[in-house]
């Protein structure tokens, strides 16, 4: 018997960004059992195992008919380092297998401990558990007796992806340049070593997070003006709050009560050629003879703020962004949008007549004829870094009998 522990070197989160380095620490061990005898041989006592690798899936699975995929198709040159991927879904990403060992032979009480170290590619798809698809990863251990079937071990982990770096321009130099040319030279300091694409990707995320547009909205319906609406920028990161102000000084229409929801839109995606025929492939790679429709969309709301405003000038809502949501991505088969869902509740009646008035109370009117005024406003959520999501990791355990 081998009993198989793995942990993740990161043990506060196990969240990681695109682009970072995934470590994992895999022991295997020969625990010491009271049925082994001293009179045994030493074949008996020592148990072997013929290989082991280690890998990173992602994993998509759906609510459609997609038929399953061929694995022999993915995995062209299969043999048996290749990690089994059956019963989890669709494989949308595997790094290439990494060899721990070949012909690891443990006595009874005796340990072997190994890193494997992989990076997560900047293309990835992050982690998303919505309505109709699902993308999720998984650190795939692999090992096999000698005629024995292969055991895995699978390890979840959470992906958030950055996002993509269009211009230069967006991502200010990490260091003033021009401090260092004044600078005097000093021959024993090293040189500064050139950004990776990880590091420039965090840069433009703190960038393009940190600004403050105030962005102002003329509320209006048909009999006139509701309000004011100003929000104060229109990208957060996981974690903020976002913040805005409602001002109803300008109305011509009075609001009796506002809500504020944010909601996640999921927009599955379906593939047509032009001849009208739906493609035989499921992977998530595009075809330039193909073109992509809009099959059917999936609200998830979330956060909600909720004000009664009939004697309000100016009011403002507070709306936190959960940790555990995925930030807006898009890939072939889904576009995952977020955006405030505003419901207003106006009068069509031009005035409030209060039933009871006195020096400190006033009291509404029991009966108010409403109308109801619906409205989208679209936002951007990226990611944080994983280390403001703390989640303990633990540990994963496999007994190979």
């Amino acid at each position: 018997m081998i009993e198989i522990v793995a942990k993740l070197v990161r043990e506060q989160t196990p969240v990681f960004l695109c682009g970072e380095s995934v470590e994992l620490f895999i022991s295997f061990t020969n625990p010491s059992l009271a049925e082994h005898r001293i009179a045994q041989s030493n074949n008996d006592i020592l148990e072997n195992l013929a290989w082991a690798t280690g890998q990173i899936h992602c994993y998509r699975s759906s609510t459609d008919t997609d038929k399953p995929t061929d694995y022999s198709q993915i995995f062209s040159a299969e043999t048996a380092l290749n990690a089994s991927s059956h019963g989890q879904g669709n494989v949308v990403l595997a790094t290439e297998p990494k060899i721990l060992f070949c012909d690891l032979r443990l006595a009874v009480g005796e340990s072997k401990s190994y890193l494997f170290k992989e990076v997560l590619p900047m293309s990835s798809p992050p982690t998303y558990r919505g309505i109709g698809i699902k993308y999720f990863y998984k650190l795939t251990i692999a090992t096999q007796r000698v005629g024995s079937k292969v055991q895995i071990l699978r390890v979840p982990i959470r992906v958030l992806s950055l996002p993509t770096v269009i211009r230069s321009d967006d991502v200010p130099a990490l260091c003033n340049e021009t401090n260092e040319e004044l600078a005097p030279t000093n021959p024993f300091l090293e040189k500064r070593k050139t950004e990776t694409k990880l590091e420039i990707a965090l840069h433009h995320l703190q960038n393009i997070t940190a600004r403050r547009r105030p962005n102002f909205y003329l509320i209006s319906n048909k009999r006139g003006r509701v309000g004011r609406f100003c929000l104060f920028k229109p990208v957060y990161k996981l974690g903020e709050d976002i913040v805005g102000t409602l001002d109803f000084t300008c109305r011509t229409v009075r609001c009796v009560q506002v809500s504020v929801t944010l909601q996640c839109e999921e927009i599955l995606l379906s593939k047509q050629s032009k001849g009208g025929a739906t493609p035989k492939s499921t992977d998530d790679s595009s075809n330039s003879s193909q073109q992509t429709a809009e099959v059917s969309g999936k609200i998830m709301n979330f956060t909600k703020h909720h004000e009664v405003c009939v004697g309000l000038l100016q009011t403002q809502m507070i709306l936190p962004v959960p940790l555990h949501v995925t930030p807006s991505f898009s890939t072939p088969l889904v576009d995952v949008r977020w955006r405030l869902h505003f419901e207003f509740v106006t009068s069509t009646s031009e005035s409030l007549t209060p039933l009871h008035v006195d020096e400190n109370n006033w009291q509404a009117p029991v009966d108010i004829p409403i109308e109801t005024m619906v409205w989208n406003l679209p936002i951007t959520l990226y990611p944080t870094s994983p280390m403001q999501i703390l989640q303990q990791s633990g540990k994963h355990s496999l007994i190979i009998k």
